[in-house]
């Protein structure tokens, strides 16, 4: 008895599978004929880490900030010397190395967020997938080649406040205040006030 009942449920469920099918066939394909036709990524989108190396000043906040530790700096000190006006030698740190290891990086950002002097940018480019992992370490040349496929930044919205520098830049310059004329201050009478040998505690 139970072979039958086994064998008659499958037919509904074969039915309904075969006008599922069916009714899918009629709609348009969604799928996207990569890598022939490329997508259209979204604003924004999390590529690849492009480093603007002029801008870097090995101050290691990214690497100590980075959850992963794939970031690599090294640098070194150099001695700038004082200029024909005078002043003191300075030191400036000079970048040997800058690597990002892609395959611990997870993406999150922080090291962009944290920089202070706009020496990294996302990158929408996402194809640099390697047969070995070991070339997934990208070196301070290669990240600067990335540099070429960082899209500008977006427009601001209709309605948000100019960016601090736009409105500080807008302002007009301040006009150097007017010297005030001096104060006109009495000249002592030489009959009344006392002379140099007058007793200071003795009333007039």
């Amino acid at each position: 008895m139970a072979g039958p009942k086994k064998r008659n449920s499958l037919v509904p469920g074969l039915v309904k599978g075969m006008v599922t099918t069916a009714r899918t066939m009629t709609r348009p394909a969604h799928t996207q004929q990569y890598p022939d036709v490329k997508p259209d990524l979204p604003p924004r989108s999390r590529g690849v880490i492009a480093l603007l190396h002029e801008n870097c000043t090995s101050c290691m906040l990214c690497a100590r900030e980075c959850p992963d530790w794939c970031i690599y700096i090294d640098s070194h000190k150099e001695t700038i010397p004082a200029g024909p006006e005078g002043g003191r030698d300075r030191q400036q740190n000079v970048l040997d190395r800058f690597a990002i290891d892609f395959s611990l990086c997870m993406y999150c950002g922080i090291c962009i967020d944290v920089c202070p002097f706009d020496a990294l940018f996302w990158s929408p480019e996402f194809e640099y997938a390697e047969t070995d992992i070991r070339d997934l370490l990208h070196e301070k040349e290669r990240l600067g080649e990335w540099m070429e496929t960082v899209p500008p930044p977006a427009a601001l919205d209709p309605g948000a406040p100019d960016a601090g520098e736009v409105t500080a830049a807008a302002k007009p310059a301040r006009t150097p205040r007017a010297a005030r004329p001096p104060r006109n201050v009495a000249s002592p009478d030489p009959e009344t006030s006392p002379g140099p040998d007058a007793d200071p505690g003795s009333g007039s």
